[in-house]
């Protein structure tokens, strides 16, 4: 750790609010490819460093769930070639990372639309579930494949079918019914919403639970984020006066 990166962690101790639980938008890999002169690809490789980086540093600061948007349900539409090199990735970094991962306290969770995966990438994700069930430090969720849109309509379409078979009386379905059908049922809501590149959207992720999110955009690519850049976004959390619709006292 960089003397800047504990400089960092240590005034996020001090202030001792941390937020419970940070979802990222992992953008940026295609243009930092594209500013060395190499093929997309190049840039999702080098984002595993970040990952690796964002993981250890929310341990390091006592974050207890952190969630990532890895790929879109719109990502399919991009080149063959992309897709098939992002789950080979997806392979790589369950091949390299789960054992570890497992060590460290870190419950891995994957949401999406898995069906889609090819079987070699169902295979790696079966894994890394399996691997790290006890993961007691550290929830890490995976959102492959995911649409937030899609999410509400699956969660919609299970209440439904719930009322359909008499489980559940119209007038029953409340927040807490629908968040009950949300991949993310048992998970706290993000406290801290990060997007990286300097983009300025939500990009369809988490739309029900980052209703009282704290939005953080960074201008860094995502393969040179690091722990500092984490660290940055914390302590920026740690000054923000949040409010849910109340007033100061």
């Amino acid at each position: 750790m960089t003397d800047t990166e504990s400089d960092l962690l240590a005034r996020i101790h001090m202030h001792g609010v941390v937020p419970r639980h940070v979802a990222i938008i992992m953008d940026g890999n295609g243009r930092w490819a594209r500013e060395r002169h190499m093929p997309r690809p190049f840039g999702h490789r080098s984002g595993m460093k970040a990952v690796r980086a964002v993981v250890e540093g929310c341990l390091e600061a006592g974050v207890k769930w952190l969630s990532l948007f890895a790929f879109s349900q719109e990502n399919w539409q991009r080149p063959e070639t992309e897709v098939s090199a992002l789950m080979s990735l997806l392979e790589e970094f369950i091949a390299r990372e789960a054992s570890d991962l497992a060590a460290q306290g870190v419950c891995v969770h994957v949401h999406g639309d898995l069906d889609r995966l090819s079987p070699a990438a169902a295979a790696a994700v079966h894994r890394i579930r399996h691997e790290t069930a006890h993961g007691a430090r550290l929830g890490l969720n995976l959102f492959i494949s995911y649409g937030g849109r899609a999410e509400l309509v699956r969660a919609a379409r299970l209440l439904a079918e719930d009322v359909q078979r008499g489980h559940l009386a119209p007038d029953a379905i409340d927040e807490q019914a629908f968040r009950s059908r949300l991949f993310t049922a048992g998970c706290p809501d993000p406290d801290l919403l990060i997007r990286t590149s300097g983009e300025q959207r939500l990009s369809n992720f988490l739309l029900w639970q980052i209703a009282y999110a704290e939005l953080y955009i960074s201008s860094v690519l995502w393969p040179d984020f690091d722990r500092a850049a984490l660290y940055e976004a914390l302590c920026d959390f740690q000054r923000r006066d949040r409010r849910f619709g109340n007033v100061s006292t």
